[in-house]
């Protein structure tokens, strides 16, 4: 076997190392994985990836989502006035909410300064002082010059009508002042434009005064006319989804409670309260579970929604007012991307795995790649990579790298039993790598050197090594730790007469 340092790149630290800038191949080590991963991107496909921790499954799902397209729908909940427990679902284009943006603008009208409407419209609206004709803001019912109310109270002129002190003609506008006489917050007019003689509403908006014309209006009463709404699923999200660990509602989606029980007036509208799940956020992008076979259950669901690609979102406890609410066929079209450890392959749902394999793969993942200049460069550029991902560690120089290199050969052979092998059980690697960087940094050098990787090598040990190092093997170590009133139980006793069996241990 060659030595390393005459058989990889020349480089003098890792700062000079190019990373990939397409996703896949920052994971090294699984050709075959990355390939069928970046069809399954491509051709909208399923992905279960098995392997032991720290092989890269999670990279690889992540990476996949970079390949996918934008997402295109917005997903909406819409409310149903004649039965509001049963809100209604609306998918929207990206063009559908271009073109309501656009319309949405018209609808706002022009935001002009108090000083360029007509003097009656900004006394009735509370920006000017009938008494000394200064502007000011609406929110001061005080003039601040002459200290006397903007908008005085008419006298009664007749005393047959209760309410004439309530009431002024302005400008040919027959206007009502509010109890606190600080001006109304719309006025509605008419103006000449055109030789025409059209409806303009003035309305407050803040230190300005918003003015809308027919056409402002028109689109107004529409907007006011159409059923209230709420946003379930943004256009503008992140495709990749992680659901490893959730929890049925996280996954699933629910209603949440309300005390006054969606009441009109008192409560929150059921289709308000709706929350999406996992598999809602993941529609037209990636929903990835690492554990798989921790879902237990919850499979099933997942297997119901890559199916249906749609999935209704219940209250999903019974004691709550939304377990009453139900949302029918929310879209959820996702690619989905399983992993598990290669133990656990056989408490996944057998239909689960059936629909990945009809439309999609399952993919071993390698534990050691041949130690070949070509991987030995790859390993070069994993350490770049740790490195630049943590941020907080110095760059490495190339002796401290060629040791690196000879541990991923060691562990290749010690924990696969694989020689002329680099390991890809890299998060042990990686955490070498930030062992040696965190000694560098609290040492004030410069680089990663040589010495602090051989010191990180030494210390970074699982537990199992580190009891096998001080007690000889595992079970050693065991009965050694164990208290006076456990030897005196039963249990104590298997320990003690295998205690020496080192076939028995780790070790």
């Amino acid at each position: 076997m060659s030595p390393i340092s005459n058989d990889i790149a020349d480089f003098e630290t890792t700062e000079e190392i190019e990373i990939p800038k397409e996703p896949l191949r920052r994971v090294i080590g699984q050709d075959r994985a990355i390939e069928i991963a970046h069809i399954c991107a491509t051709q909208h496909r399923h992905l279960l990836l098995v392997g032991p921790p720290g092989t890269g499954k999670s990279m690889i799902a992540q990476a996949m989502s970079f390949y996918l397209p934008v997402p295109t729908e917005e997903i909406r909940i819409i409310h149903n006035p004649e039965n509001p427990e049963r809100p209604f679902v609306e998918v929207k284009t990206k063009e559908d909410i271009e073109e309501e943006i656009n319309y949405r603008k018209d609808v706002d009208g022009y935001l002009l300064k108090p000083q360029q409407v007509p003097k009656h419209v900004a006394e009735e609206l509370g920006y000017l002082c009938q008494n000394c004709q200064t502007y000011s803001s609406p929110n001061q019912q005080i003039c601040p010059k002459c200290n006397t109310p903007k908008i005085p109270r008419i006298n009664p002129s007749s005393g047959n009508d209760p309410f004439s002190d309530l009431t002024k003609m302005v400008g040919g506008i027959l206007v009502t002042f509010n109890q606190m006489s600080g001006g109304r917050n719309q006025v509605q007019t008419t103006e000449n434009e055109n030789g025409k003689e059209v409806v303009v509403v003035y309305e407050r908006a803040g230190e300005y005064i918003r003015k809308l014309n027919e056409k402002n209006l028109e689109k107004r009463r529409k907007l006011k006319g159409m059923k209230p709404k709420k946003v379930l699923i943004p256009l503008k999200r992140n495709p990749f989804v992680l659901a490893t660990g959730a929890s049925e509602t996280e996954l699933l989606g629910d209603v949440r409670h309300d005390p006054y029980g969606g009441h009109p007036k008192l409560g929150t509208p059921p289709y308000q309260r709706v929350v999406p799940g996992a598999i809602h956020e993941a529609h037209q992008g990636i929903l990835f579970i690492d554990e798989l076979p921790h879902l237990g259950h919850l499979q099933r669901y997942i297997l119901t929604a890559m199916q249906e690609k749609r999935f209704t979102i219940t209250g999903r406890n019974p004691q709550s007012a939304g377990a009453s609410v139900k949302v029918e066929n929310v879209p959820c079209d996702f690619i989905f991307v399983g992993a598990c450890n290669i133990q656990d392959v056989h408490t996944i749902l057998s239909p689960l795995r059936s629909r990945i394999l009809g439309s999609g793969y399952e993919v071993l993942l390698e534990t050691t790649m041949e130690d070949t200049y070509e991987n030995r460069n790859k390993m070069i550029q994993f350490v770049a990579q740790e490195i630049n991902m943590d941020k907080r560690i110095p760059h490495a120089t190339r002796e401290s790298v060629i040791e690196i290199i000879k541990e991923s050969r060691r562990r290749a052979l010690t924990i696969d039993g694989k020689s002329n092998a680099l390991t890809l059980r890299l998060r042990e690697m990686g955490g070498i790598i930030r062992v040696a960087g965190d000694i560098a940094k609290m040492t004030h050098s410069e680089y990663i050197e040589r010495k602090h990787v051989l010191y990180a090598i030494k210390h970074c040990k699982t537990i199992e090594e580190q009891i096998k190092d001080k007690y000889g093997s595992f079970y050693k170590g065991l009965a050694s730790d164990i208290s006076s009133s456990q030897k005196a139980m039963q249990s104590y006793e298997y320990w003690e007469r295998h205690v020496h069996d080192d076939k028995l241990g780790y070790y």
